[in-house]
């Protein structure tokens, strides 16, 4: 029996600040850019946050690590440091807006990976409906652009925008891993452990290579790692998975569809980002075409009450 109860008060309120925060995570990662580039926060936020989540399940007696799921915890780990890798790399090229909206269309791309791998998620007239109208909007934010808009900080916007889409892709192949392997029956604690160990050993070494670890230290800097290693990547991600174990992950999730809505607000508010008539459509679409894949269920329960009434 499912003990999982409905959506209150305290979940709404909640899942709305865990939005926020994954909606402004993109924006300080850009903005503090210059002294200290995106990718060399990513890994250090990533070492910050598994090493107060080891300090926790130490602390709770659960296993950093076990026989039956290292194997499958090392490549969902390494999906989850190219994810963050493609994000760190996009956002030098691209706007905060545009990387929220292309990250957050990962669920299209689960839902597509699902259909052809198991029975039970074959996809839905809604869901297929969903999906088309998602993937218009992809093309839309891609290719209507304004040839007149002059962004001068992302100067290859193309460019950042397909790294988005592969980031977007990577975390799609990382759920997908998650649901089909071993990590199914893991604690969220164990799975999130190792990729965020990988994560930080990964992409620091991508930061080392690429040259990209050069750093001033600043006020903004500091006050930056200490919010996304603490804040975003260790206790969103416990309070996430804390919601999930006790409310119904469906509704949870429709609440998530805030976090791409408050990201190219904040990015439009605080970093003055412009937005192309193109990429409003575009992000449109895509956010309706995903909260029709998800919420397909809800959205025929409520058809089939206003069509009886």
């Amino acid at each position: 029996m499912d003990s999982r109860k409905d959506i209150d008060g305290v979940a709404i309120g909640l899942v709305t600040l865990i939005s926020l925060i994954w909606g402004i995570q993109q924006v300080f990662l850009k903005a503090v850019s210059t002294d200290m580039s995106p990718v060399l926060q990513i890994a250090l936020r990533s070492g910050i946050a598994a090493l107060l989540l080891a300090v926790v399940m130490v602390y709770r007696k659960d296993d950093l690590i076990s026989r039956d799921t290292w194997k499958p915890g090392l490549i969902a780990g390494v999906l989850f440091a190219l994810e963050f890798f493609f994000v760190g790399e996009g956002l030098r090229h691209t706007t905060a807006s545009h990387m929220i909206v292309f990250l957050y269309s990962a669920p299209i791309f689960v839902a597509l990976i699902l259909h052809f791998k198991i029975t039970s998620e074959r996809l839905k007239p809604l869901q297929w409906l969903g999906i088309i109208t998602a993937f218009i909007g992809l093309s839309v934010a891609f290719l209507w652009r304004d040839s007149q808009e002059v962004v001068p900080s992302a100067a290859n916007m193309f460019w950042g925008d397909i790294l988005a889409l592969l980031a977007a892709i990577s975390w799609a192949l990382t759920t997908v891993l998650i649901r089909s392997s071993s990590l199914a029956k893991a604690s969220s604690s164990q799975t999130l452990f190792y990729q965020l160990v990988v994560c930080f050993i990964a992409v620091l070494f991508a930061a080392i290579v690429t040259g990209q670890t050069e750093y001033t230290l600043t006020t903004a800097v500091v006050s930056n790692l200490a919010f996304q290693g603490v804040v975003v990547t260790f206790g969103s991600l416990l309070v996430w998975f804390w919601l999930l174990r006790r409310y119904s992950a469906s509704q949870i999730g429709v609440f998530t569809f805030m976090t791409p809505l408050f990201g190219v607000l904040l990015s439009v508010w605080l970093l003055d980002e412009p937005l192309e008539e193109g990429f409003i459509f575009g992000a449109i679409m895509v956010m309706v075409g995903i909260f029709m894949v998800s919420s397909h269920n809800k959205i025929k329960e409520r058809l089939k009450i206003v069509f009886q009434q």
